[in-house]
């Protein structure tokens, strides 16, 4: 942790087979907490995240600009959005 970084706890719900593997990752030395492990699962998220939304950007300036609202209907159907 960066130092004197605010951090707040809060409470996530996780698969028992998902803890399970995080507290193996722990006992074999290979991070050094549940909660350091998450936030480095979260920061590696969030910077995905935000690389994404720049590569869409990007991409979208490119071919024209933001979706119409049709464009957006259709991708929500294919993707299986529902409104």
């Amino acid at each position: 942790m960066v130092g004197g970084m605010a951090t707040l706890k809060v409470t996530v719900t996780l698969p028992e087979e998902q803890v399970a593997a995080i507290r193996r990752l722990v006992s074999a030395g290979k991070t050094t907490n549940v909660s350091g492990f998450v936030r480095h699962a979260v920061a590696v998220a969030l910077d995905d995240v935000a690389g994404w939304g720049s590569v869409l950007a990007k991409a979208l300036a490119e071919t024209g600009g933001d979706l119409t609202a049709e464009e957006r209907q259709w991708a929500d159907r294919i993707v299986g959005v529902t409104p």
